[in-house]
Protein backbone atom coordinates (compact mmCIF):
# COMPACT_ATOMS: atom_id res chain seq x y z
CA UNK A 1 0.00 0.00 0.00
CA UNK A 2 1.38 3.57 -0.70
CA UNK A 3 2.09 5.85 2.40
CA UNK A 4 0.29 8.93 2.24
CA UNK A 5 4.14 10.97 2.93
CA UNK A 6 4.64 9.17 -0.48
CA UNK A 7 1.78 10.15 -2.32
CA UNK A 8 2.25 14.08 -1.19
CA UNK A 9 5.95 13.87 -2.13
CA UNK A 10 4.55 12.76 -5.80
CA UNK A 11 1.56 15.58 -5.41
CA UNK A 12 4.68 18.10 -4.86
CA UNK A 13 6.79 16.82 -7.38
CA UNK A 14 4.01 17.08 -9.73
CA UNK A 15 2.80 20.67 -8.32
CA UNK A 16 7.11 21.88 -9.03
CA UNK A 17 7.41 20.55 -12.20
CA UNK A 18 3.83 22.59 -13.02
CA UNK A 19 5.01 25.58 -11.76
CA UNK A 20 8.58 25.49 -13.68
CA UNK A 21 6.91 24.53 -17.19
CA UNK A 22 4.43 27.80 -16.57
CA UNK A 23 6.94 29.91 -15.75
CA UNK A 24 9.40 28.65 -18.58
CA UNK A 25 6.35 29.28 -20.82
CA UNK A 26 5.87 32.87 -19.88
CA UNK A 27 9.53 33.32 -19.46
CA UNK A 28 10.91 32.22 -22.26
CA UNK A 29 8.09 33.83 -24.56
CA UNK A 30 9.15 36.99 -23.42
CA UNK A 31 12.89 36.69 -23.17
CA UNK A 32 13.70 33.40 -25.17
CA UNK A 33 17.46 33.51 -23.69
CA UNK A 34 16.33 33.56 -20.03
CA UNK A 35 18.67 31.15 -17.67
CA UNK A 36 17.33 28.66 -15.97
CA UNK A 37 17.94 30.38 -12.90
CA UNK A 38 15.44 33.06 -13.90
CA UNK A 39 12.71 30.09 -14.95
CA UNK A 40 13.35 28.62 -11.20
CA UNK A 41 13.39 32.35 -9.56
CA UNK A 42 9.52 32.86 -11.59
CA UNK A 43 8.61 29.67 -10.48
CA UNK A 44 9.81 29.89 -6.73
CA UNK A 45 11.61 26.71 -6.58
CA UNK A 46 15.74 26.37 -7.03
CA UNK A 47 17.66 25.45 -9.79
CA UNK A 48 18.35 22.41 -8.31
CA UNK A 49 14.81 21.64 -8.41
CA UNK A 50 14.09 22.66 -12.09
CA UNK A 51 17.40 19.97 -12.91
CA UNK A 52 15.88 17.41 -10.74
CA UNK A 53 13.19 17.56 -13.24
CA UNK A 54 14.49 18.51 -16.28
CA UNK A 55 18.05 17.30 -16.56
CA UNK A 56 19.18 19.82 -18.78
CA UNK A 57 18.24 23.11 -20.62
CA UNK A 58 17.29 20.81 -23.61
CA UNK A 59 15.27 18.63 -21.46
CA UNK A 60 13.45 21.90 -20.32
CA UNK A 61 12.75 23.43 -23.59
CA UNK A 62 11.67 19.85 -24.50
CA UNK A 63 9.07 19.63 -22.38
CA UNK A 64 7.95 23.63 -22.40
CA UNK A 65 7.48 22.55 -26.51
CA UNK A 66 5.33 19.87 -25.68
CA UNK A 67 3.36 21.72 -23.46
CA UNK A 68 2.58 24.80 -26.01
CA UNK A 69 1.36 21.52 -28.37
CA UNK A 70 -1.28 20.53 -25.97
CA UNK A 71 -2.42 23.81 -25.81
CA UNK A 72 -3.06 23.93 -29.15
CA UNK A 73 -4.20 20.22 -29.41
CA UNK A 74 -7.13 21.18 -26.65
CA UNK A 75 -7.52 24.53 -29.17
CA UNK A 76 -8.06 22.42 -31.98
CA UNK A 77 -10.59 20.04 -29.73
CA UNK A 78 -12.29 22.77 -28.33
CA UNK A 79 -13.27 24.05 -32.14
CA UNK A 80 -15.28 20.74 -32.32
CA UNK A 81 -13.81 19.13 -35.55
CA UNK A 82 -16.44 17.25 -36.28
CA UNK A 83 -19.55 19.41 -36.54
CA UNK A 84 -20.42 21.05 -39.60
CA UNK A 85 -19.23 20.80 -43.69
CA UNK A 86 -15.56 19.78 -43.34
CA UNK A 87 -14.50 22.18 -44.91
CA UNK A 88 -15.59 25.00 -42.59
CA UNK A 89 -14.53 22.43 -39.77
CA UNK A 90 -10.85 22.03 -41.32
CA UNK A 91 -10.70 25.99 -41.52
CA UNK A 92 -12.12 26.45 -37.74
CA UNK A 93 -9.40 24.32 -36.48
CA UNK A 94 -6.80 25.80 -38.44
CA UNK A 95 -7.62 29.10 -37.03
CA UNK A 96 -8.53 27.70 -33.21
CA UNK A 97 -4.51 26.34 -33.57
CA UNK A 98 -3.28 29.02 -34.93
CA UNK A 99 -4.19 31.92 -31.75
CA UNK A 100 -3.20 29.14 -29.12
CA UNK A 101 -0.16 28.84 -31.01
CA UNK A 102 -0.01 32.97 -32.11
CA UNK A 103 0.36 33.35 -27.68
CA UNK A 104 3.85 32.08 -28.03
CA UNK A 105 5.02 32.92 -30.93
CA UNK A 106 8.50 34.30 -29.95
CA UNK A 107 9.18 31.36 -28.29
CA UNK A 108 8.39 28.83 -30.88
CA UNK A 109 10.53 30.69 -33.23
CA UNK A 110 13.48 30.20 -30.67
CA UNK A 111 12.68 26.52 -29.76
CA UNK A 112 11.97 26.01 -33.38
CA UNK A 113 15.56 26.04 -34.18
CA UNK A 114 16.58 23.73 -31.93
CA UNK A 115 17.69 20.14 -33.44
CA UNK A 116 15.24 17.12 -32.72
CA UNK A 117 15.22 13.94 -34.48
CA UNK A 118 12.74 12.68 -37.07
CA UNK A 119 10.89 10.76 -34.70
CA UNK A 120 10.63 12.87 -31.85
CA UNK A 121 9.42 15.39 -33.75
CA UNK A 122 6.48 13.39 -35.27
CA UNK A 123 5.48 11.80 -32.08
CA UNK A 124 5.40 15.37 -30.33
CA UNK A 125 3.06 16.44 -33.25
CA UNK A 126 1.11 12.97 -33.95
CA UNK A 127 -2.13 14.54 -31.80
CA UNK A 128 -1.89 17.66 -34.21
CA UNK A 129 -1.74 15.74 -37.62
CA UNK A 130 -4.32 13.00 -36.37
CA UNK A 131 -7.09 15.95 -35.65
CA UNK A 132 -6.03 17.32 -39.37
CA UNK A 133 -6.33 13.96 -40.84
CA UNK A 134 -9.63 13.24 -39.15
CA UNK A 135 -11.39 16.34 -40.58
CA UNK A 136 -9.61 15.79 -44.21
CA UNK A 137 -10.57 12.16 -44.09
CA UNK A 138 -14.41 13.28 -43.23
CA UNK A 139 -14.35 15.79 -46.10
CA UNK A 140 -13.17 13.25 -48.70
CA UNK A 141 -16.09 10.58 -47.36
CA UNK A 142 -18.46 13.43 -47.34
CA UNK A 143 -17.51 14.41 -51.07
CA UNK A 144 -16.42 18.23 -50.24
CA UNK A 145 -12.82 17.07 -50.55
CA UNK A 146 -11.01 15.75 -53.31
CA UNK A 147 -11.43 11.87 -53.13
CA UNK A 148 -8.94 11.16 -55.75
CA UNK A 149 -5.69 12.33 -54.10
CA UNK A 150 -4.38 10.33 -50.96
CA UNK A 151 -5.25 11.33 -47.66
CA UNK A 152 -1.68 11.43 -46.27
CA UNK A 153 -0.55 13.93 -49.17
CA UNK A 154 -3.77 16.45 -48.46
CA UNK A 155 -2.60 16.10 -44.99
CA UNK A 156 0.95 16.62 -45.80
CA UNK A 157 0.17 20.05 -47.70
CA UNK A 158 -1.81 21.30 -45.10
CA UNK A 159 1.16 21.14 -43.10
CA UNK A 160 3.76 22.83 -45.66
CA UNK A 161 1.05 25.02 -46.54
CA UNK A 162 0.87 26.50 -42.84
CA UNK A 163 4.79 26.49 -42.65
CA UNK A 164 4.72 28.81 -45.70
CA UNK A 165 1.98 30.91 -44.39
CA UNK A 166 4.44 31.23 -40.71
CA UNK A 167 7.33 31.94 -42.91
CA UNK A 168 5.81 34.70 -44.75
CA UNK A 169 4.91 36.60 -41.61
CA UNK A 170 7.92 35.82 -39.77
CA UNK A 171 9.95 37.19 -42.77
CA UNK A 172 7.49 40.54 -42.57
CA UNK A 173 6.35 39.80 -46.01
CA UNK A 174 3.00 39.58 -45.27
CA UNK A 175 0.68 40.39 -42.59
CA UNK A 176 -0.59 37.46 -40.59
CA UNK A 177 -4.52 38.52 -41.70
CA UNK A 178 -2.66 38.47 -45.21
CA UNK A 179 -1.29 35.09 -44.67
CA UNK A 180 -4.60 33.66 -43.28
CA UNK A 181 -6.76 34.45 -46.05
CA UNK A 182 -3.95 33.00 -48.60
CA UNK A 183 -3.20 29.98 -46.29
CA UNK A 184 -7.64 29.31 -46.75
CA UNK A 185 -7.57 30.04 -50.03
CA UNK A 186 -4.83 27.42 -51.16
CA UNK A 187 -5.88 25.58 -48.58
CA UNK A 188 -9.48 24.83 -50.07
CA UNK A 189 -8.68 24.79 -53.54
CA UNK A 190 -5.94 22.09 -53.22
CA UNK A 191 -8.59 20.00 -51.35
CA UNK A 192 -11.19 21.21 -54.30
CA UNK A 193 -13.10 22.53 -52.01
CA UNK A 194 -13.11 26.15 -53.35
CA UNK A 195 -13.86 29.75 -51.50
CA UNK A 196 -16.85 29.16 -50.97
CA UNK A 197 -16.57 26.13 -48.50
CA UNK A 198 -16.51 28.91 -45.91
CA UNK A 199 -19.10 29.64 -44.39
CA UNK A 200 -20.43 33.55 -44.28
CA UNK A 201 -19.73 33.77 -40.06
CA UNK A 202 -15.99 32.13 -40.75
CA UNK A 203 -14.92 34.47 -43.36
CA UNK A 204 -11.05 33.23 -44.57
CA UNK A 205 -9.37 36.13 -43.55
CA UNK A 206 -10.64 35.78 -40.18
CA UNK A 207 -7.31 34.44 -38.32
CA UNK A 208 -5.81 34.76 -35.24
CA UNK A 209 -2.25 34.27 -36.40
CA UNK A 210 -0.29 32.63 -39.04
CA UNK A 211 -1.03 29.12 -39.07
CA UNK A 212 -2.44 26.49 -36.66
CA UNK A 213 -0.24 23.92 -38.42
CA UNK A 214 2.34 26.51 -38.55
CA UNK A 215 3.10 26.45 -34.74
CA UNK A 216 1.65 23.60 -33.05
CA UNK A 217 4.73 21.94 -35.44
CA UNK A 218 7.54 23.80 -34.69
CA UNK A 219 9.41 21.59 -37.51
CA UNK A 220 7.34 19.62 -39.10
CA UNK A 221 4.25 20.57 -37.35
CA UNK A 222 6.83 23.68 -37.10
CA UNK A 223 3.16 24.07 -38.56
CA UNK A 224 3.32 27.87 -37.63
CA UNK A 225 6.64 28.89 -35.97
Amino acid sequence: MTSFPARNRRADARRSRAAILDAAVQLLNARPDASVEAIATAAGVTRQTVYAHFPSREHLLGAVLDRVTEEAVAAMDAADPDAGPAAVALLRVLDASSRAAGRHRVLLQKIGSLPVSPEQDRDRHAPVVDRLRRVIRRGQETGEFDGGLALDWLVAVTIRLGHAAGEEVDAGRMSERDAATALHTSLLRVLGAGRAAASPDQPAAESGSTSPVGSATAKTTRLSR
